[in-house]
């Protein structure tokens, strides 16, 4: 009999809810040694090498590439490289259950694992017809908690022992929280997406139809609802059909491309931006790099290492936000945005106030080359104090930049390009840049934007500064 393993969508970081197969790279039935690449998974920002922990073969593979599938969901079946017959495999697949450390925003409440439990109880009475867990039982025996009135979420509506330990607490009011009011549970079986949607739309979960099971309301199902009940469109004079060759191509959003749609229009809803703007002229700076010595470091580098110095001058910008709370920090962590294929990806130098140029230019070669292909750790762009977004090697003139949450500010920086100064009572002629400093105004004042920009102005303008640790 063949040793079968569920092959399930991993978990990397807090806040991986789902994956994308972006590759499978073995084959069905095709045999495979340990330390081999088996699969590419893309979560939001980056693409992870799946690698095998043992010797087998996938016996079947279920999940189809391009398609995005929750935390914890079965992808493929692992044999340890003997053959398996189909009943084997469709057993396994019949009996699988998503792991209880997986989060699954969708899922019902999984039925825990058949295990060793002791003998059922006697003085607990299990009404005909009611399916309950071993240990759901001997908790109810404990708890003292009524079968009759408790619902299983379980497979056919089995108790587990969530549900008793659910029906043994007392009503709580609950604390609301998140972008929109959760409703609290109600005589309606719903998952908490479902409810936080109703909750949006207005929607009394009462008049909708659940299909879930024993009738619980899933997000399709509410979705559904909503669709139903929005106004159908006023007909429209239909456009002169566009020739074969004017036909758009529809791209669908990659999993990374959602999740900055996501988050940047979460941004702009919720936090009120402000924005500080200043020129300042380039011309030493540029002089100062053209006279380095080696290997240059990039404009870029310069202006990462210059919004450091100035983060720790004015610590009110090197700050995160966290609902009422401000973070304010004692080191400087510049996000650095960088355009890949997929989307913007913004890695963090950690520590940049205490880098050298050199040190700034080294990290940055190796965050850029790891972002662009997709090889970046959750871990090296998640957090940061303050952002960097520069588009002067693309021409652009100033822009606005959005915030990056929790973080509390941004700088833009265009191209420099030649503008007349007033340079001790003489008009020249040299390159300026543009910046623009996009701020939260929940925790940073206007004064303290413009501090900040006078410490980055100078920085910048007397390069010297900025050499050094």
């Amino acid at each position: 009999m063949a040793k079968l393993k569920a092959f399930t969508m991993p978990k990397w970081g807090i806040e991986m809810a789902e994956g994308t197969i972006a590759e499978w790279m073995v084959a069905e039935n095709a045999p495979f040694a340990r330390g081999t690449m088996l699969a590419l998974i893309e979560t939001d920002k980056i693409t992870n090498e799946v690698e095998a922990e043992a010797d087998g073969r996938f016996v079947r593979i279920i999940a189809k590439a391009g398609e995005t599938y929750a935390v914890g969901a079965l992808l493929a079946v692992l044999s340890d490289g003997s053959e398996a017959t189909a009943a084997e495999i469709d057993a396994l697949i019949a009996g699988f259950r998503p792991s209880e450390t997986s989060f699954d925003p969708e899922a019902d409440t999984p039925a825990p694992a058949a295990i060793a439990a002791p003998a059922p109880i006697a003085a607990i009475a299990v009404p005909e017809g009611i399916a309950i867990s071993p240990v759901a039982l001997a908790s109810a025996q404990e708890l003292g908690v009524d079968l009759a009135q408790v619902s299983g979420s379980g497979r056919n509506g089995r108790i587990s022992v969530q549900d008793v330990h659910q029906a043994a607490r007392a009503p709580q009011p609950l604390a609301l929280v998140g972008a929109f009011p959760l409703l609290p549970e109600g005589p309606v079986m719903a998952t908490p997406v479902a409810r936080r949607l109703a909750a949006l739309h207005e929607l009394d979960l009462a008049k909708v139809t659940g299909t879930g099971p024993r009738g619980r309301v899933r997000k399709a199902d509410v979705m559904a609802a909503i669709a139903n009940a929005a106004p159908a469109p006023q007909p429209v004079a239909a456009p002169a059909a566009p020739s074969a060759s004017g036909a758009p191509d529809v791209v669908p959003m990659s999993s990374m491309r959602r999740t900055i749609a996501r988050r940047l229009t979460q941004s702009k809803q919720e936090i009120p931006h402000f924005y500080v703007r200043r020129r300042v002229r380039a011309d030493r700076l540029l002089a100062h790099r053209a006279a380095t010595t080696g290997e240059k470091p990039s404009v870029n580098d310069y202006l990462i290492r210059a919004c450091a110095l100035a983060l720790l001058e004015v610590p009110a910008v090197n700050i995160q936000v966290h609902g009422t709370d401000i973070h304010q920090f004692h080191q400087a962590d510049i996000a650095v945005a960088v355009a890949t294929d997929r989307g913007l990806v913004t890695p963090i130098v950690f520590g940049a106030d205490d880098l050298g140029l050199s040190d700034i230019a080294n990290a940055m070669k190796g965050l850029a080359q790891k972002a662009r292909s997709g090889k970046l750790r959750p871990e090296e762009f998640s957090g940061g104090s303050f952002s960097l977004s520069n588009l002067g090697g693309f021409g652009v003139e100033q822009f606005d930049a959005i915030i990056n949450p929790p973080q509390g500010a941004i700088l833009a920086v265009g191209t420099a390009s030649p503008a007349p100064i007033d340079d001790d009572g003489a008009i020249r002629i040299v390159p300026v840049l543009h910046l623009s400093l996009s701020c939260d105004h929940r925790a940073i004042d206007g004064a303290d934007a413009g501090r900040f920009m006078a410490a980055l102005a100078r920085l910048i303008e007397q390069p010297t500064l900025l050499t050094g640790n």
